[in-house]
């Protein structure tokens, strides 16, 4: 049985350990494709850096950590693509 990936916050570290993974890559695969900015908000300890990580692994065409999800096999054109993280993670408020 696979286990949950509590504390993780990697995709990749997700997938080398074969954890349990919800993943909405059809959604993802939208979101390039929208020619405007966009805003994603969510809960606290709800995912977010999870979900960045995932964002940016897409564009960097990194085919191989999405094996077997519906991405993969869609129309994505896995070039890779430069990505410009920033993190306001260690900044006090």
């Amino acid at each position: 049985m696979k286990e949950l990936p509590l504390g993780m916050t990697s995709f990749s570290e997700i997938i080398a350990n074969d954890c349990i993974y919800a993943y909405k890559t059809r959604y993802l695969r939208d979101l390039f494709k929208l020619p405007r900015p966009y805003f994603l908000s969510r809960p606290r300890r709800f995912g977010k850096t999870l979900l960045v990580d995932t964002l940016e692994a897409i564009p960097r065409g990194q085919r191989e950590l999405f094996k077997g999800l519906w991405i993969d096999g869609s129309d994505y054109d896995w070039t890779p693509n430069p990505v410009i993280r920033l993190s306001l993670n260690g900044i006090d408020t």
